[in-house]
């Protein structure tokens, strides 16, 4: 069994490296379930029934388990083991997998789907904590370029790949293929993971108990936050007393930072160091990262929506309108990697103006473009949303975490996925939600495909409004950083 240590222990480039490609590769398998979903949402609901609540759950609730999970599994890597915690994550992601390829009815499958979020939000803090573990440098702008190619293609190609399932399967047991396929795939890496991942890491010289009553009262936060948009879905049926949770999240947040602040003062260690958040890089990479998601999923599934449901077409063909997003978003995360060192949040800029120019021509292919064409079109702009994609996430994630301590990294980076998680939560409400009102207004007007081009309107713009956030505190932490390189 291969053993070797953090990277000051000079371990070959090699080892560094294929454990780098397991963590990644285990990564792209949790995206991808993220993403493959959105063509099965139809045939889903076909086959088990459930309405539009069931199936924003199916969406929105797997990305609140992956939120809940992220920080305490988080800690326990950096106290404990990230490798250790990684197989655990991966084991039961497999397990939930299985659960929900032969879920028997809707309730169910929302439930193992909720438990497959939360095996994400175990792995996923490790593999962030691992990139940190592993590499310095530029060498880490590197990893983290490739990392975001990796993140790209997958969130890219999982309707692809979702709609060829379908293809093959069939309506019935197309959607389940879906989650079948994680399971030999998580057996393989689970084999490499226990083979190459490094069993040695730094640890803080600092008290490591770990803070049940913070981590609690985090999650409960969380909980608060983001389970009233996940209850949003644009139905006449919505309860309106579900905004009634922020009240526990403002409550649970405000308990939460007082204890951690107290826990910090009696010499402990808190779940988290808000000295970190004093850190401009850190602080605003995880406010543009949590725009950025909360528009580029729902722009996807509000896509993939529109064309199946509004223009009727197949989804096979559906997903592959994704390719060509998935294609240079790959060219240029790894360009962007290399390159990072140089321009840093400046590329990060460019690339969001690249992805508000390439939402609009997506919405105006969708608008003015006769039905047997807007698909050709549409793809063809995502190529445009895929190239300023490329240099968004991967690039933001190095900047974010490039002054964090590496004895911090899965705690930060957790923090970051929190964020990422919650904005997609959110983004998917408010997007999806605005797409089905409009749909639900529109109830009964004989113009079929226009009423679904005023919902992809509406959805559309509330996706840009939020990348335009992401644009506008990119600007504001690049102006006030000139002079000065990324960190």
């Amino acid at each position: 069994m291969v053993d070797h240590s953090s990277p000051s222990s000079g371990g070959p480039d090699r080892l560094k490296w294929e454990a780098f490609w397991v963590a990644a590769g285990v990564a792209s398998l949790t995206i991808l379930d993220l993403s493959k979903i959105n063509v099965g949402l139809p045939v889903i609901e076909q086959s088990l029934g459930g309405g539009v609540t069931e199936l924003q759950l199916i969406v929105a609730g797997y990305a609140l388990a992956f939120g809940l999970a992220l920080v305490p599994s988080g800690r326990l890597g950096d106290i404990y083991s990230r490798r250790l915690m990684f197989i655990i994550g991966l084991s039961a992601f497999s397990v939930a997998s299985v659960l929900c390829a032969i879920a028997p009815t809707i309730e169910l499958l929302v439930v193992a789907r909720i438990f497959q979020g939360v095996a994400a939000g175990i792995q996923m803090p490790q593999v962030l904590g691992l990139i940190q573990q592993l590499f310095q440098g530029a060498e880490r702008g590197r990893a983290f370029g490739l990392f975001g190619a990796v993140i790209g293609i997958s969130t890219a190609f999982g309707p692809t790949l979702g709609g060829l399932l379908i293809g093959v399967g069939g309506a019935d047991a197309g959607w389940r293929l879906l989650f079948w396929m994680n399971v030999p795939l998580g057996l393989v890496a689970l084999f490499f993971a226990i083979r190459l991942l490094p069993k040695r890491q730094l640890h803080a010289h600092q008290n490591s108990e770990l803070d049940l009553v913070g981590i609690l009262l985090l999650g409960v936060a969380t909980l608060g936050l983001m389970l009233p948009f996940v209850l949003t879905t644009g139905a006449p049926t919505d309860a309106p007393n579900r905004w009634f949770w922020l009240i526990l999240f403002v409550f649970a947040g405000a308990v939460f930072i007082w204890w951690e602040r107290r826990y910090q003062q009696i010499g402990k260690s808190p779940v988290v160091h808000f000295s970190l958040f004093r850190t401009s890089s850190y602080r605003n990479g995880i406010l543009i990262a949590t725009a950025y998601f909360a528009s580029i999923p729902p722009y996807f599934l509000l896509v993939t929506l529109f064309l199946q449901e509004g223009l009727d077409l197949e989804p096979v063909f559906a997903g592959m309108v994704s390719i060509s997003f998935a294609l240079a978003s790959a060219v240029t995360s790894w360009l962007g990697g290399r390159l990072v060192d140089r321009w840093g949040r400046q590329l990060v800029v460019i690339g969001l103006v690249t992805v508000v120019i390439g939402f609009v021509l997506v919405l105006l292919a969708g608008l003015y473009v006769r039905p047997n064409l807007a698909p050709w079109l549409i793809a063809a702009a995502m190529t445009v949303t895929g190239a300023g994609g490329g240099l968004v996430i991967s690039l933001n994630q190095t900047i974010t975490l490039t002054d964090v301590p590496v004895t911090q990294g899965g705690v930060a980076g957790s923090m970051a996925q929190v964020g990422q998680r919650v904005g997609t939560a959110i983004g998917v409400a408010a997007v999806i939600s605005t797409f089905y009102a409009t749909l639900f207004a529109g109830a009964g007007q004989p113009d079929r495909v226009q009423v679904f081009r005023e919902g992809f309107f509406n959805g559309m713009m509330v996706a840009l409004g939020l990348v335009i956030i992401a644009l506008v505190i990119a600007l504001m932490d690049l102006l006030g950083n000139r002079g000065r390189n990324y960190r």
